[in-house]
């Protein structure tokens, strides 16, 4: 089945990587989210369990064998053309986990990749679910506003 304008949303897995503060990001060849930074992930095969698919995408995807930590979130990804059609729709299990074996490289889907401080990612052009993940699981603290604490 062609993933732009589907007729079924594409069930797929993505991995928030933490190491000593930072997260892994890639920077996305292709659409959706052509150009943008990412968490890397890709879709789950006909027959094959969420968690495998998951460790099998990072693998494939930028070179790192990973221990899962936790499931952070199932979240909807959906686009819409300018005439209000569904041109991608993924359901996405995204998880928390933590390298055990590799050095990070990317694959041909694959602009850019790097490790990224709070800071540093906060600056960059991330995606919608991947600014979502990174906020649920405390990577982005929430900014101090007036004496109170707000998130933006």
């Amino acid at each position: 089945m062609n993933r732009e304008y589907p007729k079924y949303p594409f069930a797929a897995v993505g991995a928030v990587i933490r190491k000593n503060g930072r997260v892994l990001l890639i920077k996305r060849r292709f659409e959706p989210s052509k150009e943008k930074w990412s968490i890397p992930g890709g879709l789950v095969e006909l027959g094959e369990r969420v968690k495998d698919a998951v460790k099998r995408e990072i693998y494939e995807e930028v070179g790192l064998e990973i221990r899962l930590i936790k499931l952070i979130d199932v979240v909807d990804n959906i686009t819409r053309d300018k005439d209000g059609r569904i041109r991608f729709h993924y359901i996405l299990s995204d998880y928390l986990a933590v390298p055990k074996r590799g050095a990070p490289k990317g694959n041909d889907e694959i602009l850019d990749l790097g490790w990224f401080t709070p800071e540093e990612a906060s600056k960059l052009n991330l995606t919608k679910t991947s600014r979502h993940l990174l906020k649920k699981i405390g990577f982005f603290k929430p900014k101090k506003i007036g004496g109170a604490t707000g998130s933006k």
